[in-house]
């Protein structure tokens, strides 16, 4: 009835409606590099979306939020290399940006949602937007690869992925492209993340699935405890694949949430292993505590960690770092029954039990934190709830990139 999740091609495009293309227009200096996006989908839709926590909000932030006051959407267009925030008239850009989709596409400038990204604080120049829009507009089809490198700015892959699964004898189709491997901190949905779906949903449960999904999984991704200003992830649903429209929290609502978790808990992980600099992926898992919040706060503060993160990327089994971290978290823990473990392709290595450091083979244990995804186990045996977060490794290469990003 409800059927498996099965991987596909297309990105934002995979599901019914929806054509994509990115091109360069001349924000950036790099000719090689696109930074223009846009993404169309033939019907209005159902749209929702979360924003960034910082109270420096990037003007595309402020306009997105007040397109979608109504629940509605059709198209999304997003520069990369400029982030059209703290500028005197940014929000009359991003609103200029909103009407020359309307001029090419027919579509309601207020249907329209409008991100930027890359450096804060300098203006930005509706002139490269219009001469780009010709080819971007001629270019929208079958493009979700050339929309997601567009949005790219210090990544250095780009980022899409699509599913399908069966809903009460419907396909159903959700595709997503994102951004984001800096200024990546918990609390929001801290990148741009933009998903298009063709189920059939009300604009109410489409929020309510977005706000409820981000909290074990978005928020719980971390790069360098630094929240940007324009931070925002965006649904549209299309409602083309014909299922009956979801409006209430029944089981297909359930089903929809867990497949939209598949996608954002990927993207976490996806974005992670490409944080800057970064040359490992850290899960932490929180296991045994007395409540949901108090394992997401624990494993939160451990992938936050400078020195958990420095220790990972010198491969350096120092559990005495995660027990600080977990012992500052504000979680509601008993320090003496705290296990912690790592773990890798190569093997696991138990740390610590009952809050005490452990003898341990540190060959073995080289070698497991040596891996590319390592896997950091926490018992606090305290409790039943549990949470993952997500995190990356701190290296010489996230200075150097950040010593000199405006350049």
């Amino acid at each position: 009835m409800l059927g498996t999740l099965e991987k596909i091609e297309g990105g934002v495009c995979a599901p019914k409606g929806f054509r994509a293309n990115g091109v360069h227009c001349g924000i950036r200096k790099n000719k090689k590099k696109r930074d223009l996006a846009l993404i169309v989908s033939d019907t209005r839709c159902s749209a929702a979306a979360v924003y960034t926590q910082n109270l420096v909000k990037g003007a595309p932030v402020i306009v997105t939020k007040k397109h979608l006051a109504d629940g509605y959407a059709q198209a999304v267009i997003v520069n990369s290399g400029n982030a059209n925030t703290c500028n005197k008239d940014g929000e009359e850009m991003a609103e200029a940006m909103c009407s020359l989709v309307q001029e090419y596409t027919g579509i309601s400038a207020s249907d329209v949602i409008v991100g930027s990204t890359g450096v804060i604080g300098q203006k930005l120049s509706i002139d490269p937007i219009k001469e780009g829009m010709p080819s971007l507009f001629e270019g929208l089809g079958d493009n979700s690869g050339a929309a997601a490198e567009a949005i790219m700015t210090t990544d250095t892959v780009k980022k899409e992925l699509s599913y399908k699964f069966i809903l009460r004898g419907k396909e159903v189709r959700i595709g997503a492209i994102g951004k984001g491997v800096g200024m990546i901190c918990p609390n929001m949905a801290t990148m741009l993340l933009f998903i298009t779906t063709d189920l059939a949903i009300s604009p109410e449960m489409l929020q309510k699935a977005v706000s409820d999904e981000v909290v074990d999984s978005l928020n719980m991704l971390s790069v360098d405890r630094d929240t940007s200003t324009n931070d925002m992830m965006c649904v549209l649903a299309s409602g083309l694949a014909g299922n009956k429209p979801i409006t209430f929290a029944n089981a297909e609502y359930k089903r929809f949430t867990e497949v939209l978790h598949t996608v954002t808990t990927n993207y976490c992980r996806m974005l992670a292993a490409d944080g800057e600099g970064a040359t490992k992926l850290i899960e932490c898992r929180v296991k045994g505590a007395k409540t949901k919040e108090d394992a997401r706060l624990a494993a939160k503060s451990v992938v936050n960690s400078n020195l958990v993160k420095a220790m990972i990327f010198g491969a350096d089994a120092n559990g005495g770092r995660v027990m600080c971290a977990l012992g500052y978290s504000g979680a509601n823990l008993d320090v003496n029954k705290i296990g912690v473990s790592f773990c890798s392709s190569a093997g696991t290595v138990e740390a610590y039990k009952n809050g005490c450091a452990l003898v341990f083979d540190e060959t073995l244990a080289k070698q497991v934190l040596s891996r590319k995804e390592i896997h950091i186990v926490v018992n606090l045996h305290d409790g039943k709830e549990e949470a993952v977060a997500y995190g990356c490794d701190l290296t010489y290469d996230y200075v150097k990139i950040n010593g000199d990003y405006r350049s």
